[in-house]
């Protein structure tokens, strides 16, 4: 066995699901929250702390049988803007893709002024994204800003 094939780490293949790569290491538990595979009933496989030629460490995240909406890709976004999403059927690569901050963001998060309309009544949260690095959201109604985000139930 050669030098290099001691090196790699071995992890399950998963024939049809999704893979989540390059999560920073300190927010690979909130992804694996916010998108509910704390309590997804088939395999989830999660690794913290490995080696990354781009970002010295990463996690990663693999799902069998898991698809995500854009709510959810949306949801990685604000916690883990470098993510890829890898779309597996059949054991094969059939889509990559980059998460993006969006410019709007509706309904998946919780405004922080306990004041606003939207923590009073029963209203759909709306933000507009004022920066990205680091990230910094405005609530359309009460016109709060916001760096540390809630997600809400």
């Amino acid at each position: 066995m050669t030098k290099q094939n001691k090196k790699e780490l071995v992890v399950s293949a998963i024939e049809n699901g999704t893979v989540i790569d390059h999560i920073p290491v300190d927010t690979v538990l909130m992804v694996l929250s916010i998108l509910g595979l704390d309590k997804y009933e088939d395999e989830v496989l999660i690794g913290n702390n490995l080696d990354s030629k781009k970002y010295g460490k990463k996690g990663i995240i693999k799902a069998r049988n898991k698809f995500f909406e854009q709510k959810d890709i949306n949801k990685i976004a604000l916690v883990a803007p470098n993510a890829t999403l890898i779309v597996i059927r059949d054991y094969e690569v059939v889509e990559k893709k980059f998460v993006e901050i969006p410019n709007k963001i509706e309904k998946i998060l919780k405004c922080i002024n306990p004041n606003c309309i939207t923590n009073k009544e029963i209203i759909d949260t709306k933000f507009k994204v004022v920066d990205e690095k680091p990230l910094k959201i405005q609530c359309v109604y009460c016109e709060k800003t916001m760096t540390n985000i809630r997600f809400s139930e």
